[in-house]
């Protein structure tokens, strides 16, 4: 039979199958002997005690022979015959998955990407580090993968009931994931892995008829009757489809223009922005798992990952939080445009960096945006957008990012000097009073005293505060129908994902993207 049982063990006892195998049989009241072996369902790492602990749930085969874990199969029909055709704005997951989603369902999808594939993309994020140049149309957010492809491979989600988690996890494993993603509680593909399983993705997308274009940035949409009937692109192509989906990330601001300057609708959004805050690994691994910060002690601790963080505080009433923690991770320049100066994370698979960085942001409200509501639905991006330039200008250009010590930037003084930090454009002094607005500096002033009570040691001057963590979503939501996702005012227009405002992460994104291709699939047999 195969039986599940919940354990809690040490470190090193979950790290030992036959440790794991030992525990199994005294659960179920059996002699090891009679355990052929176990599927690991959901893992997880206690740390709120003195001691931590690894929670297992498994499913254990008892007295019949062990089986290899079932992965999902998926099967691609071949579209290149298909009478309908859906463009795809964007190539990040939201993208991906839409595109993999209509050749399940026989339609045949053209993905425009307005950046490279990942191995010309890779030369253009080198440059921008080395050399202080960006690519407006390659870069850490735009080109194959999107956003996602250099964000860390995050793949948590709260949003558990936007789509089927565990169908997105499994299409994962299916083009080349580790199993693992499918019970780690905190499921991460890292950077270095992501690339390729995305190039995968794209692969099986062409082999099964669908069409993937690089470097077709779009610039204009043709409209009848309420219907898109084509698509522009910079080159001057034009591509005629039966439907448009729009998967193009929360920083395609050319977007924004476009729809707002051809009168689609379009709304101001909330969200996030701040810093980007550094610590020791050591550090954190000391704060989190209740360990002295000594190398002998860390050498001993060396079976649990990287320790990573959660943070929210209330300052007069208004969210202090971090965002997108990457433990053993680096920072990295996220700018689209020169002159403005944009900061993000990310983490390689076994997050072996000795430096932990999470992005500490503010919310931010419409009554924030005042100095911009001449804007009116784009107030929140050129919000965003000077901020950026401000960062921009205190780090010196060439992406030079401005930093201050945490206790520092606390306390109002500029740091005399910085510690080591990841970010490879370099850092440089500046205080940060004169790059943030006034309630976003107060209140992470605020914040950082707050954390510092909560997670002992964490507030520091070992710590680096790095300005500025602005793309945490869109400013901006393109309303759509909540049964149909089409826009209101054009038929066949589909918001999508980060860029639309319905998502916030590589999981979140492709379920929508998923969500999207079912709904289009619908009208296309004549369900809606």
């Amino acid at each position: 039979m195969i039986k599940k049982i919940s354990l809690r063990l040490l470190p090193h006892e979950a790290a030992d199958p036959a440790s794991v195998t030992s525990y199994i049989a005294i659960e179920a009241g059996m002699q090891a002997s009679h355990i052929s072996g176990y599927h690991i369902l959901k893992k997880s790492i206690d740390a709120r005690g003195r001691q931590v602990w690894i929670n297992l749930t498994v499913d254990a085969f008892i007295d019949e022979p062990f089986r290899k874990r079932e992965i999902t199969a998926f099967y691609f029909k071949d579209v290149r015959n298909s009478a309908q055709k859906i463009i795809i704005v964007g190539a990040g997951p939201a993208g991906l998955f839409a595109a993999l989603r209509l050749i399940e369902h026989g339609i045949q999808p053209v993905v425009l990407e307005r950046g490279k594939d990942v191995r010309a993309r890779r030369r253009d994020l080198a440059i921008l580090n080395k050399e202080g140049i960006v690519n407006p149309e390659s870069n850490y957010c735009f080109g194959e993968g999107g956003a996602g492809t250099y964000s860390d491979g995050k793949l948590y989600t709260r949003s558990t009931k936007r789509g089927d988690v565990n169908r997105v996890l499994n299409m994962f494993v299916h083009f080349g994931a580790e199993e693992n993603i499918l019970y780690d509680a905190h499921p991460h593909i890292g950077t270095n892995k992501l690339p390729h399983i995305i190039t995968a993705m794209r692969k099986a997308i062409e082999a099964h008829g669908g069409l993937f274009l690089f470097e077709k940035k779009v610039i204009d949409f043709a409209i009848q009757a309420n219907n898109i009937t084509s698509v522009k692109t910079a080159d001057g192509n034009v591509f005629a489809a039966d439907a448009v989906i729009l998967a193009t990330g929360h920083s395609a601001r050319d977007i924004f223009l476009l729809l707002h300057q051809k009168s689609i609708q379009i709304e101001l959004k909330p969200f996030a922005l701040g810093v980007r805050i550094e610590h020791p690994q050591a550090l954190i691994n000391s704060i989190q798992y209740h360990l002295p910060a000594s190398p002998e002690v860390q050498k001993r601790s060396a079976l649990l990952p990287p320790a990573s963080y959660s943070l929210v505080e209330q300052v007069n009433q208004r969210g202090a939080f971090s965002f997108c923690m990457c433990p053993g991770g680096i920072i990295a320049p996220a700018a689209t445009h020169p002159g403005e100066l944009v900061v993000n994370g990310w983490s390689p698979s076994k997050r072996n960096n000795p430096f932990a960085n999470s992005g500490m942001v503010v919310t931010v409200e419409e009554k924030d945006m005042q100095l911009f509501s001449k804007h009116g639905p784009l107030a929140g991006m050129y919000f965003q957008q000077s901020i950026e330039q401000a960062a921009f200008v205190a780090g010196g250009g060439n992406f030079v990012a401005p930093a201050q010590r945490m206790v520092d930037f606390s306390e109002g003084k500029t740091s005399s000097t910085l510690p080591a930090c990841s970010y490879l454009p370099g850092v440089n002094a500046a205080s940060l009073k004169n790059v943030l607005p006034d309630f976003i500096y107060r209140t992470l002033q605020q914040g950082f005293k707050a954390f510092g009570k909560k997670r002992k040691g964490y507030y520091t001057n070992d710590a680096i505060v790095v300005a500025t963590e602005s793309r945490t979503s869109s400013p901006v939501r393109i309303p759509r129908h909540p049964e149909s996702l089409t826009h209101p005012q054009i038929a066949n227009l589909y918001p999508c994902a980060e860029g639309a405002g319905y998502a916030g992460g590589i999981v979140s994104a492709a379920m929508d993207g998923e969500n999207v291709a079912d709904a289009i699939q619908k009208v296309m047999s004549g369900k809606y």
